[in-house]
């Protein structure tokens, strides 16, 4: 399976993505610069956390501009799994291709620490390695982490079970119903404000991000079977 590693000025994880992948998970990466024109030889796609374009005007606003989120959108039309994470989570928010918005935390601070997640869905493509309500530990670094959407798109979400994963023990940001990571409605575009890339080896304190990246390669690897 082969990753693009979307790259914007100002992105400071696509290396820890990059790792996660090659490293840990054993399949192909690549860097993506965000004036690309092309995703076609590319599996997956990945937007990582960090400050794109120094986050000006709104987080991931400028960013959802890029060249490359064209080809994201195309990628994400035919079915190619899309997981953003952090900044990447609020370019697909800008982008129109997850619903909601995101607030500053209600601290009005950064906070960067592990948190405890709970799977509540475990039957997407990037959850499908963990078991149902498992507890996980991811680190979260974020300044505007506070999902917010209205009471409709709220319910839409609930009813289509489109929250695969929530703060368990404590919500470190105000987001609402505790949501950390939602998919679209198809469910091959996942936003989460947590880091899984940063919880691959226990050395980093936490393996648990890991089964995300491999539940990614499974589906890929059932449906690549299926179709050829």
């Amino acid at each position: 399976m082969k990753f693009a590693v979307i790259v914007f000025p100002g992105s400071n994880c696509d290396i820890d993505m990059y790792h996660a992948v090659k490293d840990e998970l054993g399949e192909e990466a690549e860097y993506v610069m965000s004036d690309a024109t092309s995703l076609e030889e590319y599996d997956a796609v990945l937007l990582p956390g960090g400050f794109s374009f120094g986050d000006y005007l709104r987080t991931g606003a400028i960013a959802r501009f890029s060249p490359i989120m064209n080809e994201v959108v195309k990628a994400a039309e035919i079915g190619k799994p899309i997981l953003g994470v952090c900044n990447g989570f609020q370019v697909l928010l800008e982008a129109g291709l997850l619903p909601g918005a995101m607030r500053r935390n209600e601290s009005l601070k950064f906070i960067c620490r592990p948190v405890e997640l709970q799977v509540k869905n475990n039957e997407t493509m990037f959850s499908s390695a963990y078991k149902k309500d498992e507890v996980i530990h991811i680190p979260i670094a974020h300044g505007e982490g506070n999902y917010y959407c209205d009471e409709q798109t709220l319910a839409t979400l609930k009813a289509n079970n489109q929250i695969v994963f929530t703060y368990y023990s404590t919500n470190p940001n105000g987001s609402i119903e505790n949501i950390a990571g939602i998919v679209n409605a198809r469910g091959n575009i996942l936003g989460m404000m947590p880091h899984p890339e940063r919880a691959v080896d226990p050395l980093l304190g936490s393996a648990d991000g890991l089964k995300l990246f491999k539940s990614m390669v499974k589906q890929w690897r059932e449906s690549y079977a299926v179709n050829t």
